[in-house]
Parts: structure tokens; sequence; C-alpha cells
């Protein structure tokens, strides 16, 4: 069990969204926290808006750039208490569409940012944890990394990964005392779901829901945390569905078009921002 009160925890992507909540939210319950993110314009506004509720800092972060992610940590032990009581691994992008459509950059950026920044993140921060044996890591992976549908073919397979590796990890480090969590949210009302169409099987939730049960996790570790939580039971059904019932239950549920029919002038500036989400930038690219 983590003690969030007076707790060191760094969040990556933590300017906006999923990240920003629940940083407002563990600010509340005391910790100490340090967001990064690679977008520095939207760096200093956050950290201001969080300001108020506790002790936050936050620092320029490329989770693709291992270098970066070393200094980013090196910085939210120097802001904390000298060591690093949980790493939130959020940071993370969601290119939709037709698979062939896909550029070469947009398929690295996804699996780079979703994929590789995660894995660098747990293999820089474990070692502290497990000489000191204590510890959480959170991984924010998404419902697509159990229940993959048409449109989602980069992402599911990033967030699947993300899950698998959460799932061996936890199992790894068990015996030296640090947690190991993936949380996996459904439809989230952020920036990743710009020109998105809302469907019955597709309601999105407030980022603060997520936030919740990151925030519950940490009080009560478990390794796989769905929100909400019944659809665990429900991918698990759907693994075992033949191919064409799978099929039909997506187009009954109108989950079978919404990545492949959206609104793609509304999308258009986040889907450039995560086609290029490599590197540390001043401003918003153009």
């Amino acid at each position: 069990m983590t003690t969030i009160s007076g707790a060191t925890i760094a969040i990556t992507g933590g300017a906006r969204g999923i990240g920003f909540a629940t940083a407002a939210m563990l600010l509340d319950r005391g910790a100490r926290v340090v967001i990064g993110d690679r977008d520095v314009s939207t760096l200093g506004p956050a950290v201001a808006r969080l300001s108020g509720a506790g002790p936050v800092s936050g620092h320029p972060l490329d989770v693709t750039d291992r270098q970066s992610f070393e200094a980013f940590l090196d910085n939210a032990r120097a802001d904390g208490n000298g060591h690093i009581d949980v790493l939130i691994n959020n940071a993370g992008v969601m290119p939709i569409g037709s698979f062939l459509d896909q550029s070469e950059q947009a398929i690295r950026s996804a699996i780079e940012v979703n994929l590789y920044g995660v894995l660098t993140g747990c293999q820089l921060v474990l070692p502290e944890m497990t000489q000191r044996r204590r510890g959480h890591i959170v991984n924010i992976a998404s419902l697509a990394g159990v229940i993959a549908v048409p449109g989602q073919v980069v992402y599911a397979g990033s967030k699947f990964g993300v899950v698998g590796l959460s799932t061996a990890l936890a199992d790894e480090v068990a015996p030296h005392g640090v947690d190991v969590t993936v949380v996996m949210p459904p439809f989230t009302r952020t920036e990743l779901i710009s020109g998105t169409k809302e469907t019955p099987a597709n309601r999105p939730v407030e980022p603060e829901t997520i936030a919740a049960a990151v925030v519950k996790a940490l009080e009560k570790p478990k390794t796989h945390v769905s929100v909400p939580g019944w659809v665990k039971g429900a991918s698990a059904a759907m693994s075992v569905l033949p191919a064409r019932g799978r099929r039909w239950l997506h187009r009954a549920m109108g989950s079978d078009r919404v990545f492949l029919d959206f609104d793609t002038s509304a999308r258009a500036a986040y889907e450039q921002r995560a086609q290029a989400a490599r590197g540390v930038v001043s401003d918003p690219p153009a």
C-alpha cells in the first residue's frame, strides 16, 4: 500500500487530460507531484493551475528519449524527498483511421510514446524502488488494450503491449516489494477523441474518473484496473467469441466505424501533434 500523503509522485504527460486530473487529485491527498510534458507551452500554465493545491513542479520531458526521461526523474528526486515513490506512465498518443493510411511517422510515434516510453520509465525507476523494497508504478493503458476495434490498429497494438508488460512486470517485481498497476480507461473526454462521434458504446467519461481509479489503486494495489470495472469480464467474453460474433457485436454497439468515420478537420490538429510526438517543443506544432 502506498501512503500518498508526503509521497513524491512523478507523472508523464501531466500537463493535460488524465495526467493533469490525476496530479490535482493526488495533491489534494497530500502528495508532492512532479509533472513532465513535452509541450513546454502547456507545462508552465498547468503547474500554475495546480500550485494552489500543494507542492508541485514541472519539467520538460520527451518519454521517447532515454536521456530526457533520466533528467526528468533526477529533477523529480531533487524536487521531492530524494527518491520517487510512484511513477505514473501516462503520456500517450492515439492515431486513428485506416491502417493502410497510417504513415510510418505516425506508427513510430505511437509505438515510441505509448510502449517504448513506458518500458523506459519502468526500467529507469525500478532500481531505486527494488533497492528500497517499496514503490509503485502505474501504467495508463486503455480498454483498447483488451478490446481492439477497427481504426485503432496501431493504438491497440501499443496498448496491448502495455497491458502485457505490466502484467509480467508486476509478477517479476512483487518479490522486491514493488507494485505495478495497469489502468485501462474507456473513451475519455480528452483531446484523444477529437472529431469522433459518441455512440451508446462509447460514451466518454471525465478524466477525473480515471484519476480516481489511479488513486484507489495506489491506496489498495491491484494489477489490473478497468474503468468501468465490469469491462474486464466483457473483454474476457469477447476474446472467446468467434470472428463473426465479434464483428456482429461491434456493429451492434456502433464501435466498428467510430475510429474509421470521423471528422478529419476537427481532428487534424491533434493528429498532426500525435504524429510528431517526439522531442520537446516550446510551442505547439503549427
